[in-house]
């Protein structure tokens, strides 16, 4: 879901602003952008926005603006600590020692106000407050998305229910039309052949099994129950949904398949066009 963030406070004579912005994806893809952080701070925002974030591309931009926030210091003691490393193995394997320009790129050994700054836990509150309108936003769309799918969802169950009803008048009339083709056959070999009841009997009865719709009708509305009730449920439940609708359209396609009459296959084309939507609509679930 799309959702939108931001924060801003004077931390330090300098002013700093967090935004968060937000976007449909099917995994949780998380960016951080704006002034360099140390990893440990990194780590930390990180944390924050993936607890509270399943799904979507995540991007969290930190910038401070004062006279000296961009200024760069050296850190004498990161940088000599990192050489005597870098020299010992770089003797082990043989190699030149480290240039200075190799080394200043080393993170951590360059840095500036803002990157002291960063560490400060004034920031840590302007990612909470960012991501806690970002959640709110998000859950509006939620709600708006919940009557959509619901809807959508009562449609599935009531065309179930009339697939249902044709299923259960389809035996007598599989029967009648069984018999009636078969006598028109017999007809056209012999006049005088006669129909065996016993005979039709098993043929009705094994057509009746390859027909029958008890078991996919069963599974679809209790697919579609369950798809309903997680609507309801608190949390996250996009992967869910997605699973549920899967199956839904496994057993539409299994009925679809066995349709004996046109007001069968009408039906269940109607509760495939619903079905589209909805796992349109899934894909913007948290």
């Amino acid at each position: 879901m799309t959702g939108y963030g931001r924060a801003a406070a004077t931390v330090a004579e300098t002013s700093v602003v967090v935004e968060i912005r937000t976007v449909n994806h099917r995994f949780l893809e998380l960016k951080l952008r704006g002034l360099g952080m140390a990893g440990a701070l990194e780590d930390r925002v990180a944390a924050r926005v993936r607890g509270s974030f399943e799904r979507g591309s995540v991007v969290v931009s930190v910038v401070a603006r004062g006279a000296d926030a961009g200024a760069p210091h050296l850190d004498r003691a990161r940088a000599g600590q990192v050489f005597r490393e870098l020299a010992a193995l770089a003797a082990e394997l043989g190699l030149a020692p480290p240039t200075l320009a190799e080394l200043l790129a080393f993170p951590g050994v360059m840095a500036t106000d803002a990157t002291a700054l960063l560490e400060d836990p004034a920031v840590l509150a302007l990612v909470d407050a960012a991501v806690a309108e970002v959640c709110a936003m998000r859950a509006a769309e939620g709600a708006a998305l919940a009557r959509d799918l619901a809807a959508r969802l009562e449609r599935i169950a009531a065309l179930t229910a009339e697939l249902e009803g044709h299923a259960a008048a389809g035996a007598a009339s599989l029967a009648e039309r069984l018999k009636e083709r078969v006598g028109r056959l017999l007809g056209q070999l012999d006049p005088h052949a006669a129909l065996e009841p016993a005979r039709l009997a098993q043929e009705v009865a094994h057509l009746a099994d390859r027909a029958d719709l008890t078991e996919e009708l069963v599974r679809l509305r209790s697919h579609v129950a369950q798809a309903r009730e997680l609507l309801e449920q608190p949390g996250a439940i996009g992967r869910r949904l997605e699973f549920l609708l899967q199956e839904i359209g496994r057993e539409l396609n299994t009925v679809g398949a066995k349709a004996w009459s046109a007001a069968i296959s009408a039906r269940v084309v109607d509760a495939k066009s619903e079905l589209e939507k909805l796992r349109e609509q899934a894909q913007n679930v948290e």
